[in-house]
């Protein structure tokens, strides 16, 4: 087998990939095909940070929209971060991964605190570190908390899992000519407004010069492709 491209990265995955058929809540039999996923790098001897969002329980600037306060919002969308964390590092350890969950809130009895060295000290030791509560502080997304933890753990790339092939020009559920692009910029994705990640998370990444992999979660197999070295997806970078 080929060595992986790279020795440690932070996967960012939408809350929705654990959802299931229905669009909401957790689906168990999701969580495991997810946890099969992340093993089969694992196994390779890839250093893992994962972020899960929350858009399959809750999502803080929707509820904003409708009238709640946007902090409010944001801090129950970090605890269905945790939800997610958990559900995913229970999924994990049945198939006998060594797990560590770490929470940007204080939730001491379900996962520990999170601590740069601390995670920095499990991933070392060979253990998946799944990252919950976002950045936790209201305003931020899970997508620029994937970035702030890919920066300050030392990842070569964050790779953002969704239900597309990576980065289109326009949405490719509403438009059958949608244009899938192999490499973009980060320049041109921040003029562009491509759908990405949000803009603060686009601008870390490229401020620091670690690069992004845009590809499809849904696809069995393509991440493991990916961390081999395969084209998969979209990559954004200089």
């Amino acid at each position: 087998m080929s060595d992986p491209a790279y020795q440690r990265l932070v996967l960012k995955l939408s809350g929705e990939v654990l959802a299931g058929d229905k669009g909401f809540g957790i689906d168990p039999i999701k969580a495991n095909n997810l946890a099969q996923e992340i093993k089969s790098i694992h196994d390779m001897g890839v250093s893992i940070g994962l972020i899960i969002g929350a858009g399959n329980i809750f999502r803080g600037i929707q509820a904003a929209s409708k009238g709640m306060q946007r902090v409010t919002g944001d801090y129950l969308g970090m605890l269905a971060t945790i939800m997610n964390a958990v559900c995913v590092q229970d999924a994990l350890e049945n198939l006998g991964s060594v797990t560590r969950t770490l929470s940007a809130i204080t939730v001491a009895q379900i996962a520990e605190p999170y601590i740069r060295r601390r995670a920095l000290r499990h991933l070392e030791k060979g253990r998946i570190v799944i990252v919950a509560g976002g950045t936790g502080n209201p305003y931020f997304t899970t997508d620029t908390a994937a970035a702030l933890r890919a920066t300050e753990l030392g990842a070569e790339v964050l790779i953002k899992g969704t239900k597309v092939d990576g980065v289109y020009d326009k949405d490719p559920f509403l438009h059958s000519d949608a244009k899938l692009y192999e490499k973009v910029s980060f320049k041109e994705a921040i003029q562009k407004e491509l759908r990405v990640m949000d803009m603060t998370a686009i601008s870390l990444c490229k401020e620091n010069s670690l690069p992004i992999r845009v590809f499809n979660i849904n696809k069995s197999g393509e991440l493991k492709k990916l961390v081999l070295g395969e084209p998969i997806g979209t990559l954004v970078g200089d």
